[in-house]
């Protein structure tokens, strides 16, 4: 499976996977976009502490690496699991420069810590990096309290945006948790609601119009009726 570095138009980098003719990160800005869809809708928006996050799609570990650094900053407590079934391989991740010094050498020990493994990347942060297909993966229910969910795009990948799946993604979060997402297509938002999810559009990144952030809701209708 052929991918190559590239560099986006904020300057930093994302892959391009000819297998799926797709970018890891949009091309308006990697790191414009993670910060926007994930960090700022995503980790900042959550009050958990300590927070669990699971991730659909670790790519280049650039979210990873927002994360651990943006909770450094904020002293944030972080469990963060991450599923890849294509890992990058060492000969393309040694390739990328995400910054200088010590933001370098934690892109790296992203990359280098084992797999199927909880590891200490930071001191409050805890990774878990899982060679696991989305379709495939079953995890523990109520357990997460925000899913980043960065898959390939619909038209590229739609068996990964099923009522299916994301029954599976309510099913691993906790009551009021959410999963947010660069996607804002309607079908995908139709299946998320089908899913028991209650779905809000949100503002997009740069050059994209909108968002998406899908709640978990404390109480189903059942038992606010009862």
């Amino acid at each position: 499976m052929k991918r190559e570095l590239r560099i986006t138009s904020d300057g930093s980098p994302t892959v391009f996977s000819e297998r799926w003719n797709q970018h890891y990160h949009s091309v308006h800005g990697a790191f414009n976009e993670s910060m926007h869809v994930f960090i700022s809708h995503g980790l900042k928006a959550s009050p958990a502490q300590p927070i669990r996050i699971l991730e659909f799609g670790m790519g280049t570990g650039i979210n990873v690496w927002l994360t651990c650094k943006e909770a450094a900053h904020s002293q944030r407590v972080v469990y963060y699991d991450t599923l890849e079934a294509f890992p990058l391989g060492e000969d393309l991740w040694r390739e990328i420069e995400i910054g200088e010094g010590d933001d370098q050498l934690l892109f790296e020990k992203i990359h280098e810590l084992d797999w199927e493994r909880e590891n200490l990347l930071a001191s409050s942060f805890t990774l878990r990096k899982m060679n696991a297909d989305i379709l495939s993966w079953q995890g523990e229910a109520n357990h997460y309290d925000v899913i980043y969910f960065d898959a390939f795009a619909p038209s590229t990948q739609a068996e990964l945006w099923t009522v299916e799946v994301f029954e599976m993604c309510f099913r691993v979060l906790k009551p009021g948790g959410f999963l947010v997402t660069y996607c804002a297509q309607g079908q995908v938002k139709r299946n998320m609601k089908a899913a028991g999810l209650e779905v809000k559009a949100l503002p997009g990144p740069p050059m994209k119009r909108q968002m998406t952030r899908a709640t978990k809701p404390i109480q189903s209708k059942e038992q606010a009726t009862s």
